[in-house]
């Protein structure tokens, strides 16, 4: 018996005793902070360089070149940095501190840092596992198209640049669809989606989507199925070569014409914008997504850490790299954006110079006056001649016919900053305006196969840390199948539920989940991890496991009322706003017009309401419902009757705190309830 006690945790079910933690008696825990972690055979990084790697690639993403541009595009320009810095030091930074802090620590993932600091928390840890999923299960579709797109870009032309013809009879004709719209349009909607009309109509499965997503959760197996020993490994790569592409592309975007007009409209603030609350809601709620903040990933890469590594100086410096990359992708995205603009607008013109003459000529009495118009002068000419016609048509009604023909003709001022006003985010920005520009651009094979292989990298970089948010939990709770078997497993799982995506509907679907999969739970759980660690742990004990671990005299006043009031607080209101918005707008989405080739604002099916619901209560639901079961539980007195033939030694409260679980078997005696609040 006792051979068989001395086994591989593995063996072992670990339960709670009543009166250890539950409540029937007090834990003295107030001098945490000198003690040492018990010797576990648990895994960690190689370096601090890989692990500061590691923590740059998760929070580095996507969002940081697609969504930020966008965010300051629509929101003021540079007066939007403002409110983004101000939120980075009210929110984010302490909030990642405080997620990297609990989990170095307790060196756990997430169910099980929140059960040691509180067994009726436990609901949060699963909540953050949920989300992780949910949230893993889109985000590769999105690194599929991206493989897509650079399995494409190797080829002398870019198959996006043109559009295809179609031979009716003898006569060789472009397809009417893209030719009203644009050829990356149309590569992006038929070529690659196959995009049905509306989220009602899922029509069939795109093979080719499928065989990329298949190819996508492979690269993700084989950089996870280790843990942070193989993905710890191709972090080097795929956190560094994204910042390679982007400097490239920096020295090569500040060269190309219309890159100043970019970065000119890009960062000359309005700030006027500032008063409007949605610019901070956006602000708040970038930099808290931006950082990973409540998926856990953090806390599961950190736990690996030494426990006297210095986490705030990892905190600040994550935290800063990962604003500085957005602010720094913003210049180079601007830079292609206004390339592409300057082309557009050249081409605008080339077009419509002569129908502008011929407007002045036939209808307006004194178009000579005005002057001919030409490639260099025709944005001035353009606004004289419609300021001309709308005042000649408040002063006489005579001139209704004109004004009508004039409106009709859907003539622009073909500027820049017409062109620049068009804000694109997401898939938009990345398969639609930048693959136009990639067309324009001298060498442009080679600069797409760099630019979608860096959204590769940005993506697998997240993803690593997003997985590490599910299996790291899953290993602490005392799972004892293989890593590679669990990866395998929840990547099929995942790839399984992910060919919803590759549906002729499959984008609509993947809105739904990127809108509402993540924000209001996310916002929740970190509610309740802040309060978890400052009211529930307590402020004065978690300071003195931040002194214990840095070696200094603990945090200081910033960090104090930024965890117990400044960051709660912003993160009510941000709930509390999101809900409202949630409740008020009707959602809707942009369902792709076949005929017209443009995206048009559609209300969302009543089914696809119940799936907004269902996916926000999925993952948050676990909160209440654990806290709930042991709460029951406990006063209806539920027990595990453990062997005592088996128990070598005295269980005491240490044990139960450092979840110890070898030298002693809690197995549940035959026919014995086990209920949640017994249970790890």
């Amino acid at each position: 018996m006792e051979n068989d006690d001395n086994g591989g945790d593995s063996k072992f079910t670990l339960i709670r005793m009543p009166g250890t933690i539950d409540g029937d008696g007090p834990i003295d825990d107030t001098n945490s902070s000198n003690e040492e972690l018990p010797a576990e055979k648990r895994a960690g990084w190689d370096n601090k360089v890989q692990y500061i790697l590691a923590q740059i690639g998760f929070a580095v993403g996507l969002g940081n070149v697609w969504r930020f541009p966008y965010l300051c595009q629509k929101n003021g320009g540079g007066a939007f940095l403002i409110p983004y810095s101000i939120m980075l030091i009210l929110e984010g930074v302490p909030l990642f501190y405080l997620e990297i802090a609990i989990g170095q620590r307790k060196r756990r993932g997430s169910v099980g840092v929140w059960n040691l600091i509180h067994p009726y928390l436990g609901g949060v840890g699963i909540a953050s596992m949920v989300v992780c999923f949910l949230i893993a299960v889109y985000y590769n579709m999105i690194i599929a198209w991206a493989l897509f797109y650079f399995f494409n870009s190797f080829q002398a032309v870019l198959p996006w640049s043109v559009c295809p013809n179609i031979t009716i009879g003898n006569i060789s004709t472009v397809v009417a669809e893209c030719d009203i719209t644009s050829s990356t349009s149309y590569f992006w909607y038929r070529n690659t989606l196959d995009i049905s009309p509306s989220i009602e109509q899922p029509e069939s499965v795109v093979w080719r989507m499928v065989l990329v997503l298949a190819a996508a959760w492979l690269i993700v197996f084989i950089g996870t199925f280790k843990g942070i020993k193989s993905s710890g490994k191709i972090i080097y790569f795929s956190a560094t070569f994204p910042y390679v592409v982007l400097i490239a592309y920096f020295f090569r975007g500040i060269t190309l014409d219309g890159a100043t007009d970019g970065l000119a409209y890009m960062f000359t603030p309005d700030m006027s914008r500032l008063a409007d609350p949605n610019v901070w809601r956006d602000a708040a709620t970038q930099i808290f997504f931006s950082l990973g903040l409540g998926f856990g990933g953090v806390i599961a890469y950190s736990s690996y850490n030494d426990v006297k590594n210095n986490c705030r100086r990892d905190a600040l410096f994550v935290s800063i790299v990962n604003c500085a990359t957005s602010m720094f992708a913003s210049v180079v995205i601007f830079c292609i954006l206004g390339f592409k603009a300057h082309h557009r607008s050249q081409h605008c013109i080339t077009t419509h110079t002569d129908e502008l003459n011929h407007f002045m000529n036939m209808l307006l009495p004194n178009g000579s006056s005005i002057g001919l118009a030409t490639q260099e002068n025709f944005t001035d000419t353009y606004r004289i001649v419609n300021a001309t016609v709308y005042e000649m048509n408040a002063t006489s009604t005579d001139h209704m016919d004109m004004a009508q023909i004039w409106t009709d003709n859907r003539m622009t001022d073909c500027s820049i900053e017409l062109e620049l006003k068009e804000a694109v985010s997401g898939p938009g920005l990345a398969f639609i305006a930048f693959t136009e520009a990639m067309i324009h651009m001298p060498g442009g094979p080679f600069w797409s196969i760099m630019f979608f292989a860096m959204l590769i990298n940005l993506g697998l970089g997240s993803m690593f840390g997003t997985l590490e948010g599910i299996i790291t939990p899953l290993r602490d709770l005392g799972l004892s199948i293989r890593k590679e078997i669990v990866v395998a497993i929840l990547c099929l799982l995942s790839f399984a539920v992910g060919t919803l995506f590759t549906l002729n509907s499959g984008m609509y679907i993947l809105g739904i989940f990127d809108t509402y999969a993540g924000t209001v739970p996310l916002l929740l759980i970190a509610f309740f991890e802040t309060i978890g660690v400052v009211y529930v742990y307590g402020y004065d004990k978690f300071a003195e496991d931040l002194a214990y671990m840095i070696g200094d005299s603990g945090p200081g006043l910033y960090w104090k009322y930024t965890w117990k009031y400044i960051s709660p607080a912003c993160m009510i209101v941000l709930f509390i706003t999101s809900t409202i918005t949630l409740f008020v707008t009707p959602p809707q989405y942009d369902a792709y017009n076949l005929e017209t080739g443009v995206d048009e604002k559609t209300d969302y099916p009543g089914w696809s309401l119940a799936l907004i619901v269902f996916l926000i209560l999925l993952s948050i639901i676990w909160i209440p419902v654990v806290a709930l079961l042991r709460y029951c539980g406990k006063n209806e007195n539920c027990f595990v009757r453990a062997q005592p033939s088996s128990i070598k030694r005295t269980l005491t409260k240490t044990h139960f705190r450092r979840g110890v679980k070898r030298d002693f078997d809690c197995r549940p005696a035959a026919n014995v309830r086990v209920n949640f609040n017994t249970i790890y």
